[in-house]
């Protein structure tokens, strides 16, 4: 029975488990402090189950529109943050944790959860799995010469570090699950793809977990900061939502949007320098209110 299996019993509850992931981290902060010394490893951890999903017919899948593919993921995580950073620099702004924020929002791929929400939501799962899997090949790409404009990032040498641990990390982490999958799993039933799924809600509730130590220690000692981040998470990922949602005009429409605003910016919490990821560790924590809401709040737009 899948009430004996705790890992089905989380796939099939997966939001009101990230609920308690959420709820757990502000309500035990102590935990959360304790896990926050181990995000970039969850990181990895969550990539490499997101990875594990992927069957041998879900990646040949991903041959059919696939310059398409690539020429979107161009736009949206090379084009878009490099546009954020010339409108900051205009503004004397390049240097703001804001800017920081957006430009590497912006330059992240998708969630890897994108396919499971497009599910939840009734969009094209095939499109949103598309755009994850190649927005994560192409990033080491798309976000070396975003690192290298970047104030703050240090030197070159310093911005190629951080682009080799960004490639290493999706490599290892990724291709080493898509190999075990292919050999050691190359048939996997659905009982044992949903416990897939459900180590992955579990992780990720464990990664949020983690998260809510800063977002914690802001709401009791900095309230104004803390609904700063949080309408800045809100801005950033409904807005952008929405926008593609009006501009999108054909059946996949809806699927490029919900990847154009859900990224999978702690990526680059493995790859960047701690004293570079500290200050974003607060908007990190709030950008999952509107990444666990988006089935919830959107769906009626989503609809239209």
């Amino acid at each position: 029975m899948i009430l004996s299996d705790p890992l089905r019993l989380a796939a099939r509850h997966a939001r009101p488990v990230l609920v308690a992931g959420l709820a757990g981290g502000i309500a035990l902060p102590g935990l959360a402090a304790v896990l926050s010394r181990w995000l970039p490893e969850m990181v990895v951890i969550l990539l490499f189950l997101g990875a594990l999903r992927l069957s041998p017919c879900d990646l040949r899948l991903l041959g059919n529109g696939l310059p398409r593919a690539a020429g979107y993921v161009l736009i949206s995580q090379l084009a878009l943050p490099l546009a954020i950073l010339a409108i900051a620099f205009a503004l004397g702004a390049a240097t703001s944790p804001v800017t920081l924020a957006l430009v590497l929002l912006a330059c992240a791929p998708a969630i890897v959860s994108s396919p499971n929400i497009a599910a939840i939501m009734r969009l094209d799962v095939a499109t949103a799995m598309q755009l994850m899997i190649v927005g994560s090949v192409l990033l080491p790409l798309t976000a070396l010469p975003v690192f290298w404009l970047l104030p703050g990032l240090g030197p070159m040498d310093q911005v190629l570090g951080a682009a080799l641990r960004l490639v290493l990390t999706i490599l290892l982490a990724g291709g080493g699950a898509i190999l075990l999958r292919r050999l050691a799993l190359p048939v996997v039933s659905a009982s044992a793809l949903q416990r897939i799924d459900g180590a992955s809600v579990v992780a990720l509730a464990v990664f949020v977990v983690a998260l809510m130590a800063s977002v914690s220690e802001t709401i009791g000692t900095d309230r104004t900061a803390f609904l700063f981040w949080l309408g800045v998470a809100f801005a950033a990922n409904f807005g952008t939502q929405l926008v593609m949602l009006r501009l999108g005009r054909d059946p996949v429409a809806g699927a490029r949007a919900l990847v154009a605003g859900n990224r999978n910016v702690s990526l680059f919490f493995v790859a960047l320098p701690p004293d570079v990821t500290a200050p974003l560790l607060v908007f990190l924590g709030c950008y999952q209110l509107p990444m666990l809401l988006t089935p919830v709040l959107l769906s009626r737009a989503y609809r239209r």
